[in-house]
């Protein structure tokens, strides 16, 4: 299957695209600041680059300023234009960014400067809905307000390339556009009917929503999870364990892209070998999904060629 979500334009999320957090940053000297772009603040992506953030600070002479966006397509775009050292993103768009294709702002516009460090854990597509929508299926979602995720971020992507599989297409829905923490506020207020958010479990937005609200997690298995997987080679096979979000008391079945640190062509190896060994040599001073990141599976689902600085320390 070939998804046909190209027609459709990504604009990244104000901020989070040509916004240099620190400046002059690709330097290999001691005491350099390195930029690094995360994603929301109620997402993973944040509280992680914050936990990346103080090893790095404290296993090398770098400093590193966290800078929060739109997330994946954001951060391709500011690590092929030299905004960012390092970002986190998800391994679907860095194939997209550089093979230039997959989405709109992507097509024809190979970045191949951008570079592999290592991939870290499974990004769950999470449905959200109120637990008495009488949404029990994606199928249900046709003629509702869907709350997509913010522009520019992976999670609109998967969103989009999920709903097209289920037969729902553009127009087919009232399409709307915030990041995490907002869309937990629309799903709780009824302001929008169901709400996608990517990230591995559990969510702090979705906690905090679960808490208030009696949630309902939509599944995505059976046939439809088949001909997702079909379709596109970056999802795999994922489920939410029962209890991990209160109320929503059994498994659901549902699929997963891989998170992943990025960075470019012109850091020096010198920067990316010491980032990635201080990072990977203390993976047990990571709290957030401290579960899956791993030096064995660090490479498992890499979708583009590894910085030669990452390179040196996984050889």
């Amino acid at each position: 299957m070939q998804y046909n979500i190209n027609r459709r334009r990504f604009v990244a999320a104000a901020g989070g695209v040509g916004v240099a957090a620190l400046a002059g940053c690709s330097g290999g000297e001691s005491g350099d600041g390195l930029s690094w772009h995360a994603g929301g603040t109620d997402g993973t992506y944040y509280p992680l680059s914050g936990e990346f953030k103080t090893i790095i600070e404290d296993n090398t002479d770098y400093s590193v300023q966290v800078q929060s966006t739109g997330a994946s397509v954001a951060n391709v775009s500011s690590l092929d234009g030299g905004d960012a050292e390092f970002a986190l993103i998800q391994n679907d768009i860095a194939y997209f960014a550089y093979n230039g294709t997959g989405i709109d702002d992507l097509e024809g516009n190979e970045m191949e400067s951008i570079r592999g460090v290592a991939t870290l854990y499974p990004e769950t597509i999470h449905v959200i809905t109120q637990a008495d929508s009488g949404i029990e299926s994606l199928e249900d979602l046709a003629g509702t307000s869907i709350n997509t995720g913010a522009p520019g971020s992976g999670t609109q992507v998967n969103a989009l390339q999920i709903l097209e599989t289920a037969g729902i297409e553009e127009g087919d829905f009232d399409e709307q556009n915030a990041d995490f923490g907002t869309a937990a506020d629309q799903v709780q207020d009824g302001d929008v009917e169901a709400a996608f958010t990517v990230g591995g479990w559990p969510v702090g937005s979705i906690e905090g929503l679960a808490t208030n609200q009696d949630i309902n997690l939509v599944e995505i298995g059976g046939d439809l999870r088949d001909e997702i997987l079909d379709g596109a080679e970056w999802f795999a096979e994922d489920t939410v364990p029962g209890g991990t979000y209160n109320g929503v008391d059994e498994d659901v079945e549902t699929v997963s892209v891989q998170a992943m640190i990025a960075t470019h062509d012109g850091v020096d190896e010198e920067v990316v070998e010491e980032v990635t060994t201080a990072i990977f040599d203390n993976t047990g001073d990571i709290n957030t999904k401290a579960d899956f990141i791993d030096v064995d599976s660090a490479q498992e689902g890499m979708p583009i060629d590894l910085h030669a600085g990452a390179q040196a320390y996984f050889e």
